[in-house]
């Protein structure tokens, strides 16, 4: 039987698995970005695949306090078409 990676969401903080969830990653150069691939180098954050759960995350600030920095509209509308996709 295979293991199946749960993860927490830093909004909801709602236990899931990893597919359900989508990865930001803050790169050692300090970008912020989503990570598709679930691979990408750098402190990493997750939340639901979930317009409501990013609406909160933006208004509560969640993943910029986990993640530590700033982090760029432009960022959040990425994740957002991800999101509806």
């Amino acid at each position: 039987m295979k293991k199946i990676s749960m993860r927490s969401c830093v909004v909801t903080n709602e236990r899931l698995t990893k597919q359900e969830l989508l990865r930001i990653v803050k790169t050692p150069e300090g970008n912020v970005l989503p990570d598709l691939t679930g691979k990408a180098n750098g402190r990493g954050a997750y939340i639901k695949k979930d317009e409501a759960t990013l609406d909160k995350a933006i208004k509560s600030k969640a993943l910029e306090r986990h993640l530590e920095c700033k982090i760029e509209e432009s960022v959040y509308e990425e994740i957002r078409n991800i999101v509806k996709n």
